[in-house]
């Protein structure tokens, strides 16, 4: 993967399409995505849907997902919502309990080198490639919340 700035929501929505194409293409069994709560992201994109559809199928692939607000992300993205029902066994959604929403950087990690990062949102303003030392930076910055974060986003809702 090229190395692509990001300054527009058009560069995020390629650059999110182009970095996971990336983590797959490389076969990553982890992808990490972080976000307060992924209603910018083209997460009803057919293509990404096929895509991550063909890598969960893959033994041992696990995608994490870490936001504040998950019911935005459902209500702006009914078709990723129901997609993920049949692979909420390779999913792992969680929330911080100890965050402000501001506080979650929005950022791609796989478990090797790529990586996408915003430093603003809006407008985005941000970098995505192969790059180890910025991956490893980004992965320093979120294991901690990721390991103080409570399961969220149950596949269905509790009660009757």
């Amino acid at each position: 993967m090229n190395p692509m700035d990001i300054q527009t929501h058009a560069e995020f929505r390629a650059a999110v399409l182009a970095t996971v194409q990336a983590a797959m293409d490389r076969s990553a069994r982890s992808m990490l995505w972080v976000d307060p709560d992924f209603t910018r992201w083209p997460l009803d994109d057919p293509g990404l849907i096929r895509a991550l559809t063909g890598w969960l199928r893959q033994p041992q692939r696990q995608l994490r997902l870490l936001a504040s607000d998950y019911e935005a992300l459902a209500r702006r993205h009914a078709r990723f919502s129901q997609w993920r029902t049949p692979w909420v066994h390779a999913m792992d959604a969680r929330s911080p309990d100890d965050l402000p929403p501001a506080d979650l950087p929005t950022l791609i990690l796989d478990d090797g080198p790529t990586v996408l990062i915003l430093w603003e949102r809006d407008p985005p303003k941000g970098r995505a490639g192969v790059d180890a030392v910025a991956a490893r930076a980004a992965r320093d910055q979120i294991d901690a919340r990721w390991q103080r974060a409570a399961p969220a986003w149950p596949s269905r809702p509790l009660g009757l």
